[in-house]
């Protein structure tokens, strides 16, 4: 005996199935309006001869026509290169794509990705990214990665000025309106009375004479280095932040050794206490301290990201904008890191180019500490960055929020800037 309720056809039921019928005849009437396959030449997804089969080509709606027609790389003084995106909408994006002493062979990379974009819609961004960074087997590394960043900060520029806002808001609106930023001054007490009447109130200096602290340091090393951070601290006052580099040049005993010792003085932070590669024992410096370890400039996409905080080694991440993967990537960090209650120091010893896109990025983040920066635009920017008391205001202008001084740039183009060479007092190569 079957269980099944024997229904019949009823007004209800008839009118529901009719209804249906209706709207799927309307449906394919309209689709067929459509007879011919439609070739689509403009799609940056697709190849010139592509032929769309699907009954609805017209999904999503078509935008108008804006294509990139030129990548242009300038070397800019004292040693940063600009690449300026063109495009037939007259609109221009800026990025900085840079490795530091390898500006030239970054550009050079550029103009091989410039092939690639010519005749793309600049608005694409994310399939841009990919398409870039998978292109070929070989992927990442600081030269590649980096003419990806200032590609993609280029875009972002150019997207934003098309729709008339700034990145932040094409990136879910602002969690904050001001950024706090942090200046250099070397081991010099002096530098710093003078960076705080500028408005800075968080400073980054650097471990006195790291290049000479050998395998082995003896006390006086470790002794002069952290009478040389106390020295800053007794200027500065104990209300401001004073972050550490040892700039991954520091031998892992060293390390332990120096960090025990300025621990009484309390750093911001102890960034690269070893290379950043050597996360193990990164891992290790982090638990034997208070003082939070921070790293990330020399580290490249989410991927280079993700040892370091599955292993715990540093609480603060620094990824270069310039370095890391642009805007798009380092966003995708910052969400990794929030998931490990990490914070975001943006690294940045570059151009007003890379301090906009990284002040963009602190503004849509909730986990951003600190920017570091080394220019406030002065001589590049038509209105450059102002610091009021240790912040700047998130620019609110479209796209990344600035406007190049193109007249006062031309007076700047040009440099030869290379890494200086160091030594241990044998002879053989220090780091520095």
């Amino acid at each position: 005996m079957s269980n099944r309720r024997d229904s019949k056809p009823n007004r209800r039921s008839f009118l529901s199935a009719a209804a249906v019928a209706g709207g799927l005849s309307g449906c394919w009437a309209l689709l067929a309006q459509d007879k011919e396959p439609r070739r689509d030449a403009g799609s940056p997804y697709r190849g010139e001869d592509y032929v769309d089969e699907s009954p609805v080509a017209d999904f999503p709606p078509r935008r108008d026509k804006i294509r990139i027609t030129k990548l242009e790389t300038m070397l800019v003084q004292p040693r940063w290169l600009f690449l300026k995106i063109h495009t037939d909408a007259g609109v221009v994006g800026w990025g900085e794509p840079v490795v530091e002493g390898r500006a030239k062979t970054v550009a050079t990379a550029i103009a091989e990705i410039e092939p690639q974009l010519i005749g793309q819609d600049p608005r694409n961004i994310t399939h841009h990214w990919q398409a870039i960074y998978r292109h070929a087997f070989y992927r990442g590394g600081p030269v590649l990665t980096s003419a990806l960043s200032g590609v993609d900060m280029a875009l972002w520029d150019i997207k934003g000025k098309l729709l008339g806002v700034p990145v932040y808001e094409l990136l879910g609106g602002p969690t904050r309106t001001k950024a706090r930023v942090y200046a250099h001054v070397g081991n010099d007490p002096e530098l710093l009375k003078q960076k705080l009447t500028e408005g800075f109130q968080a400073f980054k200096t650097g471990v006195l004479d790291s290049t000479k602290s050998g395998i082995v340091a003896s006390p006086g090393f470790i002794g002069r280095a952290a009478e040389a951070f106390a020295d800053l601290r007794a200027v500065g006052g104990e209300d401001i932040e004073i972050g550490i580099d040892f700039h991954g040049a520091i031998s892992p005993q060293n390390a332990k050794l120096l960090i025990r010792a300025l621990e009484p003085y309390q750093p911001m932070f102890i960034e690269e206490p070893v290379p950043c590669q050597n996360v193990d024992v990164m891992a290790d410096i982090a638990r034997g301290t208070h003082l939070p370890i921070a790293t990330g400039e020399r580290i490249f996409t989410k991927w280079g990201f993700r040892e370091i905080l599955e292993q715990g080694a540093a609480s603060i991440l620094q990824p270069d904008l310039c370095h890391a993967g642009g805007i798009t990537e380092v966003r995708l960090i910052a969400g990794m890191a929030e998931a490990y209650y990490a914070a975001i120091a943006p690294h940045n010893p570059l151009g007003p180019i890379s301090l906009a896109a990284g002040l963009q990025l602190a503004a849509t983040i909730p986990n951003f500490l600190c920017q570091e920066q080394v220019s406030l635009g002065e001589g590049y920017l038509k209105q450059p960055f102002k610091i009021r008391n240790g912040y700047i205001d998130i620019p609110t202008g479209p796209g990344l929020g600035i406007e190049i001084d193109e007249q006062a740039l031309a007076e700047q183009i040009g440099h030869d800037w290379r890494n200086r060479q160091r030594f241990w007092e044998d002879g053989s190569v220090v780091d520095w």
